[in-house]
């Protein structure tokens, strides 16, 4: 299958590592010019120099979503260094835990703040243009009660909804917009790998859930990520695509 992505611009936030640097790569390959950022400028170098073997345009800088000054203003500049801007997909994330407001604020600041900042910094280039393709990225942990009650979990149930208004309202404008909630994804460094070595029950009895016994790797969840933003999925707007191996429960009638 074609994805049309070869020349395409994207907008990669938070993707140093994991499954936003899985994303990236799987763009690069697809022939998309790339602009990444993350909180390390150590990793946003790294990433720059492995991705542009591939032999696209790939620029990046650091920068702190929930510093807003500096976050517009590297949207701006991802924009221009880009001349353009056709896929934004933000992985920005606090990630879990459960405890006192100051979970409630930083999961808000940046689970929440750092997408809607990212979509408002490119929203009206893509109205000039026509076009573009955002994808959010939500979690399995909003369609069903996991973990205890934690901020992250109803934190990126919003952007589940969010994401859908924003289809139907920037429909018109030839922009879609479709949410990604992954399962558990491991990886060197990531959260379930810090999991399977300070947790053995509960990362085991993760791996009970899974119907093929392991857990998933980011590049599964990169190639889902990769078909919502290409031409491919043209007709996919408002979507919720849960990519987790059937390891929730829930049924999706």
């Amino acid at each position: 299958m074609d994805l049309g992505l070869a020349g395409k611009k994207a907008i990669l936030v938070g993707a140093a590592r994991g499954i936003g640097y899985s994303v990236a790569e799987v763009l690069a390959r697809e022939g998309c010019d790339i602009a990444l950022t993350a909180r390390s400028e150590d990793s946003v170098k790294d990433a720059v120099a492995n991705l542009s073997k591939y032999g696209t345009k790939v620029v990046g800088k650091a920068v702190n979503a929930k510093q807003p000054e500096e976050y517009k203003a590297w949207i701006d500049w991802a924009i221009e260094a880009l001349d353009g801007v056709d896929i934004l997909v933000p992985f920005t994330s606090a990630g879990g835990g459960m405890g006192s407001e100051k979970y409630w604020y930083n999961a808000f600041e940046t689970d929440v703040m750092g997408v809607v900042r990212a979509v408002e910094g490119v929203i009206e280039k893509m109205t000039e243009q026509q076009r573009g393709a955002i994808v959010l990225l939500g979690s399995t942990s909003v369609g069903e009660a996991m973990g205890g009650p934690q901020a992250y979990n109803a934190m990126k149930a919003s952007l589940v909804t969010w994401g859908k208004q924003l289809a139907l309202w920037h429909g018109k404008n030839g922009i879609r917009v479709n949410v990604v909630s992954p399962g558990p994804i491991e990886f060197e460094g990531g959260n379930w790998d810090m999991i399977k070595g300070t947790m053995e029950k509960f990362y085991a009895s993760q791996l009970r859930q899974q119907p093929s016994g392991r857990l998933g790797r980011p590049e599964e969840v990169a190639k889902a990520i990769a078909f919502l933003a290409s031409d491919a999925a043209s007709w996919c707007n408002g979507s919720h695509l849960v990519v987790d191996g059937g390891f929730t429960n829930r049924t999706h009638f």
